[in-house]
């Protein structure tokens, strides 16, 4: 995970959907 993962968790609230934008932000960095 990089700097796009954490930018996500904080976008998405970093508490409630922070398992789904780290899936997320993986997978698009993957």
């Amino acid at each position: 995970m990089g700097v796009l993962a954490g930018r996500c968790i904080l976008v998405t609230g970093g508490g409630r959907n922070i398992g789904r934008a780290i899936a997320a932000a993986a997978a698009r960095e993957g």
